[in-house]
């Protein structure tokens, strides 16, 4: 269909130079036809620039259609899998559920279990989403139609409309812009979030806890038994104020007006679909007196309803939840109500209604029907309430350094904060956090940035007194590497009534964020500090003995290499667990992993299960950012399964895994001389080579990143080209671009060729058997695997010849490929196969079936990048290389 449109739209030429390029691609990469190449390169380098900007977006509309028909090809085969009776699948809550069954407490641990868990995605506003939020709309059109078409059955003449519905569908995205014309503000971010509620979030979540609920029947729980609501959504959206300017207590606002409106609006046509449902009559059903009551205090007085009390009972929740509505958030264009009526306090008052139609219902003999849409709707109330979702708010320790020592210096104190040292600085933010005066007054004049601060937490505090404590329950500082660090964010949070110290009372989670080499390795020793002083012993009484811990995988990975940083990671978490069991507080990690294995990503599945024993006790949380929020949560029936995922390895970590032994002190030393050799070849290249920034900033599309307006946040911290000040998304982005993926393996083969030495056989066997029966180390393995086949270097050759140095690029790239090759053959040497994703067919067809179709891309992106650089200012050529870099991205999927 997309090749007819093509057709249709630009022409049989376009069309005939488009298939003429698919075929030389396929040739080139399926064959290895060396002649394939050589043609290709000629055709594509020879392309006038109009006709190139055709032939990429023809390219990229592939990649977006064929994503699509994997997602759907995903969802028909568990649907098949589920008609054929099949057993349950590792990964899905039947099989954790099974097996939890033949564990010690059987499933009534499992209940237990649910009791004191959160679990917890968290989505972010991370700039690797290329796509506009138009593109992805006609998208999930043509997924929904796709979707139709295989699932109902149609006699022909309604077949054939589908498919014109489809081919309608293909030419709307064909003629809709792939590129953004100016960059994302703030309530943009917020809004294109909001969408994943609309498709699947609010709809699906209710549908997973029924699940559960139905899979558990029958077991030690009662008939009637509800979950608690362990899995809840949370975002950074409209909060993350580290590194962007443009967060602050206007878009925080705004956020939760946005929010509060898209659930108030839900739960509006929600309730009046259960009036309409909800047709019982008094004279045939009996009711609660609670229904009775609720019934007479409506404002409906149809004598059409006189003897339907549910109806009149569900007018009344109408009306109040529709003046709660206009409350909370923005106007509506709602169905108006039958009557005025007083607003919900709150969305427990709110539940509470609905809890009496469900009692009603369930005791005069209508339980059929309490479990249909009012089950759903009474989750939906109790996950999401009137926030949405949690708001983080995130600030970067240098900030709160420089606002208390400017709060310090102008409240009287005569303190001058930056200068003391570390011990010093506790006592002083001990002694204040010991007092409840404030050391802030309206008759000072702050500086803009601690003014900034100071209303932010103030805002938090407004937000949570309107929309629930839920609403922003925790407050993350980025950068953390000392105690000092974490008592400046609870100073500030006092300033706004959120830290009451003649009480103990701590009403947020402070939660530090650990993000490089250097932190991961001291934070058992900040958090043991910090559990030490009994003034925060205190405030952590009031949430309940719990501490959040989040640690960082971009930087840390930026820092120190993919594998140094992974196993950092596991070491901080071994060792906080080992502190936290210590002081007695309960530890629930969140983690900051990103959508590339470069930035932590890969399979949360399977990183969840390689967590060390203790690790996910208290539950989890996991950043979805970018790319991977739509790849999730689009696909309403992908959403909910990976919501299951997420949910199933938690609980499988936590029950089955938990008693597992810890790996033997052999594997560990392994891993630290791993971890050591490639970190000093990570280093060694990327920090310590003349030349290197050059390089990547000359063989990567890093510059033209930034001008994709893909983000509200900048690209780097500084104005500098220095590594270190660069973030790491665009770092990761790049390098995917570029089909080098260094960030995803480089060292790995130095470590090994080091460590196997010459003791070859008995150290091959040794690592064959961590790769075994160890979890952490088959995560690490099958990540980077999936990172190298994605590599290609006949690709990232090219781009190695933009680099204007041809001393520099011969030594720099020929470093990465030797690094490559050394990586490649020692994995497959531990894993035992002869080629990469040899035992992950799927993967593999995947890549076979797609690449041909990014090849073209990448090369073009080549030669514009050679066009646009001397100094060609043609709009096809900077439209064009933007659509390379959509196209591409597209293509690999997880690119950021």
């Amino acid at each position: 269909m997309l090749g007819d449109t093509i057709r249709n739209q630009e022409g049989e030429a376009i069309f005939d130079l488009v298939e003429n390029i698919r075929q030389m691609s396929i040739r080139f990469h399926r064959y290895d036809d060396a002649g394939a190449r050589i043609e290709l390169e000629s055709t594509l380098d020879n392309l006038p620039n109009e006709s190139a900007q055709q032939i990429i977006r023809a390219f990229t509309y592939f990649s977006h259609l064929s994503n699509i028909a994997e997602d759907h090809h995903r969802v028909r085969v568990a649907r098949l899998r589920a008609l054929a009776g099949e057993p349950p699948k590792q990964g899905t809550l039947a099989y954790a559920i099974e097996h939890a069954r033949e564990r010690p407490g059987g499933v009534c641990a499992l209940q237990e279990r649910f009791a004191n868990i959160l679990v917890s995605p968290v989505l972010t506003a991370h700039p690797t989403e290329v796509r506009r939020k138009s593109t992805i709309d006609r998208e999930l059109e043509i997924a929904r139609l796709l979707a139709r078409r295989d699932r109902e059955h149609f006699v022909p003449r309604e077949r054939s409309e589908l498919d014109d519905a489809l081919r309608r569908a293909i030419l709307t995205l064909w003629q809709t812009s792939l590129l953004r014309s100016h960059r994302l503000k703030v309530v943009d971010e917020v809004v294109n979030a909001l969408s994943y509620y609309d498709h699947t979030l609010l709809r699906q979540m209710p549908r997973l806890y029924a699940e559960i609920e139905d899979l558990l029947a029958g077991d030690c729980c009662r008939p009637d038994y509800e979950l608690p609501s362990f899995l809840r959504m949370g975002s950074w959206i409209g909060g993350d104020r580290d590194g962007n300017p443009f967060v602050g207590v206007d878009s925080l606002r705004q956020t939760f007006l946005l929010q509060s409106q898209r659930s108030c609006n839900y739960y509006l046509e929600e309730v009046h679909l259960l009036g309409s449902e909800l047709s019982l009559d008094e004279r045939l059903v009996e009711t609660s007196p609670e229904i009775q009551e609720l019934a007479d205090r409506s404002p409906d007085r149809s004598p059409y309803r006189q003897y339907e009390p549910y109806r009149r009972a569900i007018s009344g929740i109408y009306a109040r939840l529709s003046a709660t509505a206009a409350r909370l958030s923005p106007p509506h264009l709602m169905r108006a109500p039958v009557g005025e009526a007083l607003a919900y306090r709150d969305a427990d008052e709110f539940r509470a209604d609905l809890e009496k139609l469900h009692r009603s219902l369930v005791d005069n003999g209508s339980s059929a029907l309490a479990r249909g849409r009012l089950r759903d709707l009474r989750r939906a109330v109790s996950v999401f309430g009137f926030r949405l979702a949690t708001v983080d708010v995130r600030q970067n320790s240098d900030v709160h350094e420089r606002v208390v020592d400017e709060l310090f210096s102008k409240c009287g104190a005569e303190i001058k904060y930056q200068h003391l040292s570390e011990s010093a600085r506790i006592d002083v933010l001990i002694d204040e956090l010991r007092t409840s005066r404030l050391i802030t007054s309206p008759y000072v004049e702050y500086s803009e940035q601690t003014a900034s601060e100071v209303a932010v937490v103030r805002e938090v505090a407004d937000v949570r007194r309107l929309y629930g404590s839920e609403s922003v329950a925790t407050y993350i500082i980025s950068k953390t590497s000392t105690p000092s660090d974490v008592l400046e964010a609870v100073l500030l949070l006092k300033e706004a009534g959120l830290v009451q110290p003649d009480r103990g009372l701590l009403e947020l989670n402070v939660v530090p964020l650990f993000e490089t080499i250097a932190a991961l390795r001291s934070a058992p020793g900040v958090m043991e500090t910090l559990f030490n002083i009994p003034t925060y012993k205190r405030l952590l009484q009031s949430r309940g003995m719990l501490q959040e811990v989040m640690l960082g995988y971009s930087d840390s990975n930026k820092d120190g290499g993919f594998l140094t940083s992974g196993w950092e990671l596991y070491k901080a978490e071994v060792a906080l667990i080992e502190v936290f069991k210590r002081h007695g507080v309960a530890l629930r990690l969140f983690h900051g992993r990103g959508g590339s294995v470069g930035r932590g990503g890969g399979p949360s599945y399977q990183a969840i299960l390689a967590q060390p024993g203790g690790a996910v006790e208290n539950g989890i949380r996991i950043t979805e950012q970018g790319e991977v929020i739509a790849s999730k949560y689009s696909n309403p029936e992908l959403g909910r399964g990976n919501l299951e995922i997420l949910v199933a390895a938690t609980l499988e970590a936590g029950l089955i895994h938990a008693s597992e032994p810890a790996p033997n002190d052999d594997f560990l030393a392994v891993m630290e001389t791993f971890s050591d050799h490639a970190y000093r070849a990570y280093r060694d290249l990327v920090y310590e080579t003349a030349g290197f920034e050059r390089y990547f900033w000359e063989s990567t599309v890093i510059n033209e990143i930034d001008a994709l307006n893909i983000g509200s946040r900048p690209a780097s911290r500084t104005n500098t080209h220095r590594i270190e000040d660069l973030r790491a998304i665009p770092w990761v982005f790049g390098w995917a671009q570029c089909r080098v993926m260094l960030p995803g393996w480089f060292g790995f083969g130095t470590a090994v060729r080091v460590f196997v030495g010459e003791h070859s056989e008995r150290r091959i066997n040794l690592l064959q058997q961590m790769y075994k029966t160890w979890p952490f180390f088959q995560a690490l393995m099958s990540n980077m695997e999936m990172v190298l086949a994605k590599t290609d270097l006949a690709i990232a050759s090219r781009y190695a010849h933009l680099v204007g140095d041809q001393t520099l690029r011969n030594e720099i790239f020929s470093r990465i490929k030797t690094e490559w090759q050394d990586t490649v053959q020692w994995l497959l040497a531990v894993t035992g196969q002869t080629k990469l994703l040899e035992r992950n067919p799927l993967l593999a067809r995947s890549i076979r079936d797609r690449f041909p179709y990014v090849d073209p891309l990448n090369h073009l992106q080549v030669e514009l990048l050679k066009r646009h650089r001397a100094g060609g200012s043609n709009e096809h050529i900077a439209q064009g290389l933007y659509l390379t870099i959509n196209g591409v991205a597209a293509g690999l999927r997880n690119s950021g």
